[in-house]
């Protein structure tokens, strides 16, 4: 199951569980699609694989399920790919 990160590695931006901007790679590194679009050219900076639209949990199976509240932060900024 997804974690759903609250935010963007990248910006810190919150990402809700259903926004619609947030991106993902097969690692669940999380980004808002503003960095991904703007700073990481489509690629994770973490591994190099491709990011993509995070699915939508539905409303009535995040009581059940619940998001993740860790948040993650590149200290150092998000560059380019790796």
């Amino acid at each position: 199951m997804l974690a759903l990160r609250p935010s963007c590695e990248c910006c810190d931006k919150d990402l809700a569980p259903d926004a619609a901007d947030a991106m993902i790679c097969t690692f669940e590194c999380t980004f808002c699609r503003d960095c991904v679009e703007t700073r990481l050219g489509g690629r994770c900076p973490n591994c190099g694989g491709n990011l993509v639209a995070r699915p939508i949990r539905p409303a009535e199976k995040l009581a059940k399920y619940p998001a993740s509240t860790e948040r993650v932060l590149k200290p150092q900024g998000c560059g380019k790919a790796a």
